[in-house]
């Protein structure tokens, strides 16, 4: 357990963006927070494009690089979730709606507010991902483009720092924020490491993310009530009421 006066440990395993908002409400919550990025995020330059799409469709904020370079900032941007929209519009878009929750929330949003005679739509992903999505869409009747907006690829190591810190049992919480992140840090956890690290309560944005950490023995697992940063943070909660 950490010396008293010390604040317990949080890691925090999400890339840039979002990394850094993170660990400031970890710490502004009375937590220690330690920074272990999972993936290495590299933006992809997309292909010639049509020049007209009905809308954007971001299942990400690692996304918005890529939609801001290929668009023009007229074009209506459909986002997974509030800090999705938030940096849309940072990065001048000025027709933005969030769905305030996951993929599946997304489509009922767009369903619900698009009709397939607007146009295409242009969904913007990581390698892998949104597969599901395009899929729901398309059976809606939907011409979608879906196009790799960027990728993701796992860390080789994890810093020494937090490997101490995990072994003298200063972090108590870890914060994961997909399943893809999830299994790319705990690739790079040393295996002497890692009976430590499951002894730790991981709080996770999804179910899928949850099972991936019980498959490598973490026991105490607490999935937040919606998936998003903010339901995240509420699960942490401070460290003095619990």
């Amino acid at each position: 357990m950490p010396a008293t006066g010390i604040p317990p440990g949080v890691l925090v395993t999400r890339p840039e963006p979002g990394l850094s908002e993170t660990l400031a409400a970890v710490s502004a919550a009375g937590w220690r927070a330690y920074a272990s990025p999972a993936l290495c995020i590299t933006p992809t330059n997309l292909r010639a494009l049509p020049p007209r799409f009905a809308a954007c469709v971001l299942t990400s904020g690692q996304g918005v690089q890529a939609a801001q370079a290929a668009l023009p900032l007229t074009c209506p941007v459909y986002a997974v979730g509030d800090r999705t929209a938030d940096r849309a519009r940072a990065a001048g878009f000025g027709r933005v709606q969030s769905a305030q929750g996951d993929a599946e929330a997304l489509a009922a949003l767009l369903v619900r507010t698009c009709t397939p005679a607007d146009g295409p739509l242009l969904l913007l992903s990581g390698a892998r991902q949104g597969l599901e999505l395009a899929a729901h869409l398309r059976k809606a009747g939907f011409k979608v483009m879906r196009r790799v907006a960027y990728t993701a690829r796992p860390v080789r190591q994890v810093t020494q720092e937090v490997l101490s810190a995990l072994q003298a049992g200063r972090i108590t919480h870890c914060l994961f924020f997909s399943s893809e992140s999830a299994a790319g840090w705990l690739s790079a956890l040393p295996e002497a490491v890692r009976q430590k690290a499951s002894r730790t309560t991981a709080i996770v944005i999804s179910r899928k993310t949850a099972d991936v950490l019980s498959g490598a023995g973490w026991t105490h697992i607490v999935v937040a009530r919606h998936p998003n940063a903010q339901a995240m943070m509420d699960a942490l909660g401070h460290p003095l009421l619990r």
